[in-house]
């Protein structure tokens, strides 16, 4: 479950809300000024992000090098293209 707090309440029951993530895997989302600033999540899940951040990085930079020799004007082109393709196709196909 996701739980939304501000950050004063967070500060005031950091103790019961650091069991509602440790034992409950919960996340808390901690606003300040009504805007979300940070996220207390369970180890467990901030690992499996890392990883995940880690093949993204290693996908994202595998890209990058095999359109290095398109030029950038063409690379925008060919991805608007794309996106209008998508937007054009109806819904569900």
């Amino acid at each position: 479950m996701i739980t939304e707090t501000s950050a004063v309440t967070f500060r005031q029951n950091l103790g019961e809300m650091l069991n509602q993530v440790q034992y409950r895997h919960d996340s808390i989302v901690i606003n300040k000024d009504g805007k979300p600033v940070a996220v207390l999540v369970d180890a467990r899940l901030f690992a499996r992000i890392r990883r995940m951040q880690a093949r993204f990085d290693a996908l994202a930079a595998r890209i990058e090098q095999g359109f290095s020799v398109v030029p950038e004007a063409e690379g925008l082109a060919e991805i608007d293209a794309a996106v209008a393709q998508e937007r054009a196709q109806p819904k569900g196909a």
